[in-house]
């Protein structure tokens, strides 16, 4: 797993390192090295560990904004002596929320939950990748669950719609596809919608946003994808 660490004070990020041993690690004193990195040299993390308060012109929170700009995906933590952040965290989407001075279990805690996140997101226990099998006039084919962002159906025609932009038709009935897929990732939120929960953006109202576009939510569905969103942005906050 590759973790950015961003924190000015070096005796805590080295903390931290000691604690995520066994992980690719990459230190930052200040946040202009890490946006350089992830926004010129296209360098992705798979979690980012920031601290809130940082003694130049951008704050943890700042800085997060500019990397969920650049990297839509990203597992964001912040970590902070106080809690009076929560909120920003929750607009930001942040994986999770850690107080000062970190405790070694909370970090290993933190890791298997993003190691958890990341399976759901295509790999079950035996190292192969879940897919999705669709057949379209008379050819079949596959695509990970990671890569699917929602399906929407009209009739017995199914459309998944993809994080590449792509859009593939499949045969099929949205009600029987509930019951194979509906479950931590995927979840029914309409009568015409079925949406992969970990590319949520937010929720608007009686709508979700997902890669830009709004996804109704009918009042059937609202309380268990509300439910559901809530669970992946703060299980386990510390």
């Amino acid at each position: 797993m590759r973790i950015a660490v961003c924190d000015d004070c070096m005796e805590d990020a080295l903390s931290l390192k000691k604690y995520l041993s066994g992980q690719e690690v990459g230190i930052y004193s200040d946040t202009e090295s890490l946006l350089a990195d992830v926004e010129n040299k296209r360098r992705r993390y798979d979690l980012y560990l920031l601290d809130i308060f940082l003694r130049e012109s951008m704050n943890g929170i700042e800085l997060a904004e500019r990397l969920r700009r650049a990297q839509e995906e990203a597992l964001i933590c912040f970590i902070s002596s106080s809690g009076d952040f929560y909120r920003e965290a929750y607009d930001l989407y942040a994986f999770q929320y850690l107080i000062k001075p970190v405790q070694e279990e909370r970090v290993k805690e933190l890791l298997r939950r993003v190691q958890k996140n990341l399976a759901r997101g295509g790999a079950p226990t035996d190292g192969r990748e879940k897919n999705f099998v669709y057949t379209w006039w008379g050819k079949s084919g596959a695509i990970p669950y990671k890569k699917i962002r929602y399906i929407s159906s009209r009739g017995h025609t199914l459309s998944i719609c993809c994080t590449d932009g792509r859009i593939q038709e499949s045969t099929g009935k949205l009600s029987d596809l509930q019951q194979k897929v509906c479950g931590d990732v995927f979840l029914r939120c309409h009568q015409s919608f079925i949406v992969n929960m970990y590319h949520v953006e937010g929720i608007y109202g009686s709508d979700l946003m997902v890669g830009g576009e709004q996804i109704p939510v009918s009042r059937r569905y609202c309380a268990e994808v509300k439910r559901r969103y809530q669970e992946i942005l703060f299980e386990e906050v510390d």
